[in-house]
C-alpha cells in the first residue's frame, strides 16, 4: 500500500497536488531503501491526512449536488468499464464516471460513445487515484442533474484501498479468471468493500473458481460486505446490481 511503499509522495509531498505526470519522483522513491524510517513515515502520514481532508471536501461537494459517489476498485481486466457501459441499460439513474488510468483516454472514450458523461484522469505512473485528482476531475463534469458519480480507480488490488477519494461506498470487483485466491492474498481492499462483485460468472464452467469458497473468504474478512455474482450476459444479475445501487444511493443522502 502507498502508506508503506512511499509512492504517495508523488504529488502532495512535492507540493504539486495536481501533477498528473509524477513518474520522476515515483521512481526515486522506489529506489530509496529508507522508506520505513520515522521521518519518512511522518511525511507519509501527513500526506494521508491531507488526502482525507480533501476527500471530505469532495464528499461535501457531491452531497451539495445530491449525488452519491461509488469508488470502483479491482485489478486490471476485471470488467469495470464494461460493467459501467452496460449498467446504463438497467437503471434510469443518471450517472457520470471519473476514469483513472496511467495512460490513454480509452476507457472514457468508450463510455462517452455510449452517451455516458466521463472524464479521464491520466496518472502517469501513480498506481491509484487520490482525493486531489478526483477534485480536479469534478470541475470537468456537469454535476447538475446527476444522481451518481462512479470513480473507476486505477486497476490495482493494493494501493487504491488506502486512499479515500471522497466517495460514499466502495465496490470491489473480482473476476472469475483471476481466481478465488486473490481475496486472501490482497485482503485490505476486500475488508473495505461495501459490495463485492464476482464478475464474468458466465465463465465459471471454464475456470477453477469456487464461488462458495470465495464468499466464505469474503465474509471472514468482512462480515458486513454484500456479494453479488455478475455477468453482463445475464440480465437478472445486472438488475440486481442496479437495485443495490438504487438502495444505497438513497441511503447515502
Amino acid at each position: 500500500m502507498c502508506k508503506d511503499c512511499g509512492c504517495s509522495l508523488t504529488r502532495q509531498g512535492t507540493g504539486h497536488q495536481h501533477d498528473h505526470n509524477p513518474g520522476h519522483h515515483h521512481e526515486q522513491l522506489h529506489t530509496n531503501p529508507q522508506l520505513n524510517d520515522k521521518k519518512t513515515l511522518s511525511v507519509i502520514h501527513k500526506i494521508l491526512d491531507k488526502n482525507d481532508i480533501e476527500a471530505g471536501h469532495n464528499r461535501a461537494h457531491f452531497e451539495a449536488h445530491h449525488i452519491t459517489a461509488f469508488n470502483l476498485m479491482s485489478s486490471p481486466g476485471s470488467g469495470k468499464t464494461t460493467l459501467l457501459e452496460q449498467l446504463k441499460e438497467y437503471t434510469p439513474l443518471n450517472y457520470a464516471v471519473i476514469e483513472g488510468d496511467l495512460e490513454t483516454s480509452r476507457d472514457a472514450d468508450r463510455l462517452i460513445a455510449k452517451g455516458i458523461n466521463a472524464y479521464q484522469i491520466q496518472t502517469g505512473s501513480a498506481c491509484h487515484l487520490d482525493a486531489f485528482m478526483v477534485h480536479g476531475a469534478l470541475h470537468h463534469l456537469p454535476l447538475e442533474g446527476l444522481d451518481i458519480c462512479f470513480v473507476e480507480n486505477v486497476g490495482n488490488l493494493v494501493c487504491p484501498a488506502s486512499y479515500d477519494v471522497g466517495t460514499h461506498k466502495n465496490i470491489v470487483l473480482l473476476s472469475v479468471p483471476e481466481g478465488d485466491d486473490k481475496i486472501e492474498k490482497y485482503p485490505v481492499m476486500f475488508r473495505r468493500a461495501d459490495l463485492v462483485l464476482i464478475t464474468k460468472c458466465d465463465l465459471l464452467p471454464y475456470f477453477d473458481f469456487n464461488v462458495d469458497e470465495a464468499k466464505a473468504q469474503l465474509k471472514k474478512l468482512n462480515p458486513a460486505t454484500q456479494i453479488l455474482e455478475i455477468s453482463i450476459k445475464h440480465g437478472d444479475s445486472m438488475r440486481a446490481l442496479a437495485q443495490w445501487i438504487e438502495q444505497h444511493r438513497q441511503g447515502a443522502q
